[in-house]
């Protein structure tokens, strides 16, 4: 590599030099490296501590599965039966929140189906006091 003056001009045939000095960029991630290679063992056993040691034990199995279906109509469906009066799905999802332990409700909604619809067997399961209530979807495509 040369020094170029200004007095100097660069002859025609000579080419410019056009690439990047990377021996600076190599040695910061290199100390980079060595940085994050002596702090992250500190960070993952920072504390101390002894875990209880257990063995597995078979659970009793959980309660079935409550599923409310909502079609595109806005009808309510317990399992697979049509339920048409809201007194009749608030006393079921009561019935169902006495249990031990408290089964899961899941509501299989239309997509097209109306919000309200829906809002109505979410209010009735709050009401009924049912603590876990997920909604069934399908992965997108």
């Amino acid at each position: 590599m040369a020094i170029r003056f200004p007095h100097q001009m660069p002859e025609a045939d000579e080419p410019l030099l056009a690439t990047i000095n990377t021996t600076p960029l190599v040695d910061v991630m290199l100390v980079l490296l060595i940085i994050f290679l002596i702090t992250i063992p500190v960070v993952n056993s920072s504390i101390g501590v002894t875990l209880p040691r257990e063995a597995n034990e078979a659970r009793e199995a959980a309660p079935q599965d409550v599923i409310i279906t909502v079609d595109a109509q806005g009808v309510v469906y317990w399992f697979d039966t049509p339920v048409r009066d809201p007194l009749v799905l608030a006393g079921e999802l009561a019935r169902v929140a006495q249990e031990k332990p408290q089964p899961e409700l899941h509501i299989r909604a239309d997509a097209r189906a109306d919000y309200q619809a829906i809002g109505r067997v979410v209010y009735a399961a709050q009401q009924a006091g049912i603590s876990r209530v997920g909604f069934l979807s399908e992965p997108p495509r």
